[in-house]
C-alpha cells in the first residue's frame, strides 16, 4: 500500500479544521457568556446609577438644608453677638456704679457710726415730744376754761351792750340840750 502523500496533509488539514472549528465553537460560547457577563454588569451599573442619582439628590436636599442651617445659625449668632455687645455694654455701666460703691460704703459706715447719736436725739425728741404732748392737754384744759370765760364774757358784753343801748336812748334825745 502506497500512501498517497497529500493524505497526511489533508487529514493534517482537517484536523486543524476541526480544532479551528472547535476553537471557534469554544470562542464563540465565551462570547455568549461574556456578552451575558457584561449584559449584568451593565444592568448593576445602571441600578448603581439610579441609587447614586437619588443618593445624589437626597444628599443635596441634606447640604441645601445644612446650608439654610448654617445661614440661620449666623443670622442667630449675629444677633447672639449684638445682645453679647448690648450684656457687655449693661457690665460694663453696672461696673462703673459698682466702683461708686466704695464711697458709698464709706458713707454707709460713717452713717452707721453716727446712727446711735441719731438714735439718742430721737429718744430726746420723744422724751421732749410727750412733754408737750402733757403740755397740750393741759393747755387744751386750760382753752377749755378759757372758751367757758370767753362765752360769759360774750354774754356779759351782750347784756352790757343791751344796756348802753337803753342808756344811750335817752341819752341821744338830751345830748343836744346839753353843754358841751
Amino acid at each position: 500500500m502506497t500512501v498517497d502523500p497529500r493524505r497526511p496533509i489533508v487529514q493534517v488539514m482537517a484536523r486543524l479544521g476541526r480544532e479551528t472549528q472547535l476553537h471557534l465553537d469554544e470562542r464563540h460560547r465565551h462570547f455568549k457568556i461574556t456578552d451575558k457577563v457584561i449584559l449584568i454588569i451593565s444592568f448593576l451599573l445602571i441600578f448603581l446609577a439610579f441609587v447614586n442619582v437619588y443618593y445624589v439628590t437626597v444628599l443635596y436636599q441634606d447640604l441645601d438644608g445644612i446650608v439654610d442651617n448654617m445661614d440661620s445659625m449666623y443670622r442667630n449668632m449675629d444677633r447672639v453677638s449684638d445682645d453679647m455687645d448690648l450684656i457687655a455694654g449693661r457690665v460694663n455701666r453696672f461696673e462703673r456704679h459698682m466702683q461708686s460703691m466704695g464711697p458709698i460704703t464709706v458713707n454707709m459706715q460713717g452713717i452707721s457710726q453716727e446712727m446711735p447719736g441719731v438714735r439718742e436725739n430721737m429718744d430726746q425728741l420723744n422724751a421732749d415730744m410727750s412733754v408737750i404732748d402733757r403740755d397740750m392737754h393741759f393747755m387744751t384744759g386750760a382753752m377749755g376754761g378759757i372758751n367757758q370765760r370767753m362765752g360769759e364774757i360774750t354774754g356779759a358784753m351782750g347784756i352790757m351792750r343791751l344796756n348802753v343801748r337803753q342808756f344811750s336812748g335817752p341819752m341821744g334825745a338830751m345830748n343836744p340840750i346839753l353843754p358841751n
